[in-house]
């Protein structure tokens, strides 16, 4: 029995987040498919009362909220480490996460995916065209705010990867897939050259939707 379950979505980037991080510490894991149509029922209240995902269960602990669980994780752990050493760099790293949260998705992802991804393909609802316009000012700030971070350097937060390239790179997998992402990314390659070091880490390999759809079945 694997010593960590992740409880969430196929094609959740938090859900991915999680998984790419237990990946890259070499965990024993093993995703457990949540079907969105249970997030209200009392079995999964009980695990998560906000009927939200992803939720991890680690030998009958059980923890719900992202970055909760990414912090968790490099805890209990400890290597390769994926918090910067020094409070400087960690708090950089959690601001980081925090922007990925509230603006990257909370802001721009939430309503790119929905209707370029999610509303299109999987409920044949065509896209709002009104709501994709008026989001794009902001997602142009997040963009730039991401690329002003991440400068010249190979990741976003000192010399090595931490919990702030998983998470922002797990959403960025998804909006490479709208007809958005050449106008958010241009002029900031520095953002594509991540996502594609990001891709190339077998931590993402192992994490793709193609991925968890065959492991989900």
């Amino acid at each position: 029995m694997a010593e960590f379950v992740v409880h969430g979505v196929t094609g959740s980037a938090f859900c991915r987040s999680v998984l790419a991080t237990l990946a890259e510490k070499g965990a024993d894991w093993r995703f457990d498919a949540v079907q969105p149509g249970s997030f209200d029922t009392p079995g999964h209240r009980r695990l998560h009362p906000f009927g939200r995902v992803p939720i991890l269960d680690h030998r009958g602990f059980h923890l719900y909220e992202t970055q909760a669980i990414l912090r968790y994780l490099d805890r209990v752990l400890p290597q390769p480490l994926l918090t910067p050493a020094t409070p400087q760099l960690a708090a950089r790293m959690d601001q980081l996460l925090g922007i990925t949260d509230a603006y990257l998705f909370g802001d721009c992802a939430s309503v790119l995916v929905q209707q370029r991804i999610i509303g299109p393909q999987l409920t044949d609802t065509p896209a709002d065209e009104a709501a994709v316009a008026a989001v794009l000012p902001r997602a142009d700030l997040v963009f730039g705010e991401l690329s002003r971070w991440l400068g010249p350097r190979q990741w976003f937060v000192g010399e090595a990867i931490t919990l702030a390239d998983i998470h922002v790179a797990a959403l960025l997998d998804l909006l490479v897939m709208t007809p958005e992402w050449p106008r958010l990314v241009a002029g900031r390659g520095n953002l594509v050259a991540h996502l594609e070091r990001m891709q190339d880490r077998p931590s993402f390999a192992r994490t793709t939707m193609a991925r968890l759809f065959t492991l989900a079945a």
